[in-house]
């Protein structure tokens, strides 16, 4: 073949292969609005802005709050990895009916008691890893932007005014319901849209409600009163973000009414708003039912969370596609908690062994010589999180597979270190650091990464472990020694026997040569029983990091 033909298509097979390797990295979001995945596209190259609809606050939040702030959390997150610069804005209800009705049962002030309530979310935020957005807005601060929109949209003859209250005519707007496909019909009187004869529409939403007594107020062109639920987001969206804006967020129960009436809302006041991509989450359940308040079958974050690290409860949040409902399981929770333990172990040992051979370690900035299994091993790790990640945040892919393969060369590489004289043990010390380093920017990304000592987490999961036994380590230091005994008198039925009451609690002995320690397990009597919903992965029951050295 001739030598410029031979190079020609050479160029064209490399071309082809980094167009491919783009494409397959190209980050794809699911859109409700299309009702298909679609490659995301700034509106803005290199920023993006994102809405997220936060809580109503009037009581602590439940495990359905916490799972619509981690699956935005990791979306932030991502975006960021990836480079963007990101506004990301998740606003407060603190004005509400709800809240009201709260407030006059404990005769509290009820912006007061919805403040109170915000800084109880942010706290369990925190204990979630959730990265604080850039903007909080609070309705109450920002009525003077509401009234601006509701004024826009009367004087475009979208909103009529009934003595003192303010509707939205739906009947202005011809493509109500293109989010949801729901009919005019169905946007009927529930649980927060009033019943009120003096609508022209039955499926007219209230932009303004009047004052009435015993309730919060302010000033407006229509007299005292308040705003309704759809307009305060439509609202503080445009007003940090502009009416044109990329990613809004929220959970699957928002789709109809509320993210509707947003759009009306929005494409009234402005004619030009635009939201390129609409993203939920799909519904924690309780026994298949949807999990929430008003139906009383909810766990708050704060009543898991003590019996459960909250690196736990994120795992089993991430565990299961965003997009897919989720069945609250203490199954899944204790698989979650055991998972965490051996990635926290495994780390901490990797950790403990290069601090011992730092001396080792060189220093002269060339780039490290590691073993093939370990470039292997990063190449594929880096892979997979890249593939899963930009197929529409698949964390629940990612946790697996590679990223536990990478989990067990770094403990197949600590038992070789134990093996090999101090001038072969170089390729080994830096193939640990570099394995260690892709493994931590992964659980970085995910949010599983915290800013304290590995030793400090392992021991944090350790007593929500003896917590959820109903014991004290003082309580497991006594069996541990009482079973001593009974194996030096070789009763090991008995031993087993101790044993096995202990695994049944969640706490697990091993023996490591004469030693005896324990870790946190999944409580035998636990191991089944329950069937994951759609969409979720039972967490590998993994090795612990002593038995992948032995």
């Amino acid at each position: 073949m001739d030598p410029s033909k031979q190079e020609t298509n050479q160029k064209k097979a490399s071309k082809t292969m980094a167009e491919k390797e783009t494409q397959e990295f190209q980050f794809v979001v699911y859109n409700t609005m299309t009702q298909q995945k679609e490659v995301f596209k700034p509106k803005t190259p290199g920023k993006v802005r994102m809405y997220v609809c936060g809580v109503t606050a009037y009581d602590f939040s439940h495990l359905g709050h916490a799972r619509a702030a981690v699956s935005f959390d990791v979306l932030y997150r991502y975006l960021k990895y990836l480079g963007y610069e990101v506004t990301y804005v998740r606003n407060f209800t603190d004005v509400d009916d709800k809240i009201i009705r709260r407030a006059n049962e404990t005769g509290e002030d009820p912006i007061s008691l919805s403040d109170r309530y915000c800084k109880e979310y942010n706290i369990d935020m925190s204990d979630l890893q959730c990265l604080s957005p850039t903007h909080e807005p609070r309705v109450s601060d920002h009525m003077e932007q509401i009234k601006d929109m509701i004024t826009q949209i009367i004087n475009k003859d979208f909103g009529y005014v009934v003595d003192g209250d303010v509707f939205f005519a739906v009947d202005k707007f011809p493509n109500y319901g293109k989010l949801s496909g729901q009919k005019l019909e169905n946007n009927r009187a529930g649980e927060r849209v009033a019943v009120d004869s003096r609508k022209r529409n039955p499926s007219d939403f209230a932009l303004w409600k009047a004052a009435k007594p015993g309730e919060p107020s302010w000033d407006s062109p229509w007299g005292p009163g308040r705003p309704g639920w759809h307009i305060e987001c439509s609202a503080m969206s445009a007003h940090y973000l502009s009416f044109k804006f990329d990613i809004h967020g929220g959970g699957l129960d928002l789709i109809f009414p509320h993210h509707e009436n947003e759009i009306a809302q929005s494409c009234a006041a402005c004619e030009e708003s635009d939201v390129s991509y609409w993203m939920h989450n799909g519904h924690v359940t309780n026994n298949n039912e949807k999990m929430s308040k008003s139906l009383g079958n909810f766990f708050t974050i704060r009543q898991i969370t003590e019996r459960y690290h909250p690196l736990a409860l994120r795992y089993f949040l991430i565990n299961a596609h965003y997009r897919s409902p989720l069945n609250y399981s203490v199954v899944q929770l204790e698989g979650a908690s055991d998972a965490v333990f051996y990635i926290y172990q495994t780390l901490k040992d990797c950790q403990d062994a290069l601090l011992q051979l730092q001396e080792e370690m060189p220093n002269d900035g060339k780039p490290a010589r590691i073993s093939p299994d370990a470039k292997e091993c990063i190449s594929k790790l880096r892979n997979e999180f890249q593939v899963k990640m930009s197929d529409d945040l698949s964390t629940s892919l990612i946790l697996t597979g590679a990223f536990l393969e990478a989990l067990k060369l770094v403990n197949n590489l600590l038992t070789m270190l134990k093996k090999q004289q101090k001038q072969q043990r170089l390729l080994v010390i830096q193939s640990l650091k570099e394995v260690e380093k892709e493994v931590t920017k992964i659980l970085d990304v995910l949010g599983l990464q915290l800013p304290c000592s590995y030793n400090e987490v392992l021991l944090q999961l350790k007593e929500k472990a003896l917590t959820r036994a109903g014991l004290v380590e003082d309580d497991v230091i006594r069996l541990i020694n009482e079973r001593a005994e009974v194996r030096r008198n070789k009763d090991f039925l008995k031993s087993d026997q101790m044993r096995a009451h202990l695994q049944a609690k969640g706490i697990a002995l091993m023996d490591v040569g004469t030693e005896t320690i324990w870790r946190p397990c999944v409580p035998v009597q636990q191991e089944s029983g329950i069937v994951p919903s759609e969409g979720q992965k039972v967490p590998p029951k993994p090795e612990t990091a002593e038995e992948c050295r032995s």
